[in-house]
């Protein structure tokens, strides 16, 4: 079962559910098989309107693997989704937003006395806090 707090989602792909999952790694995948040199530049490209029958196959290959699945692009490219391509499409546009949304941004992004619900210590960083985890669930 796929766990939306943590960017996941199910979706039935030749009538078997999938848990999809767009972790860092599967980013990283996704920058180097599409020639891009940083994240930015990833989340630039998707946030366009327009992406190519090729992204989404990419893009469905790897979340299927950061999700458990062992596939290939080919393979994960030949699966039918019920609805159909439409349906595919909306479900990895989902994905996308689920992982780019600006909300899990700005708790991550921000210095440990910033994160709402974290106590601080005036302009210092928070009691007991690792700096490079705060924010992270």
């Amino acid at each position: 079962m796929a766990n939306r707090r943590r960017g996941e989602i199910s979706l039935i792909l030749d009538d078997q559910p999938f848990k999809l999952c767009l972790t860092l790694g599967a980013l990283a995948e996704l920058e180097d098989s599409m020639g891009l040199d940083d994240i930015s530049a990833l989340a630039e490209r998707f946030s366009g309107g327009r992406v190519r029958s090729g992204d989404l196959i990419k893009i469905l290959g790897a979340a299927l693997r950061a999700g458990g699945a062992n596939i290939s692009d080919l393979e994960a490219g030949s699966m039918r989704c019920k609805g159909g391509a439409p349906a595919l499409t909306r479900a990895l546009v989902e994905l996308l937003k689920e992982t780019f949304s600006p909300e899990l941004e700005d708790s991550v992004l921000q210095p440990p006395h910033k994160v709402k619900g974290m106590p601080s210590n005036e302009g210092g960083r928070a009691k007991g806090t690792n700096p490079g985890k705060a924010g992270l669930v």
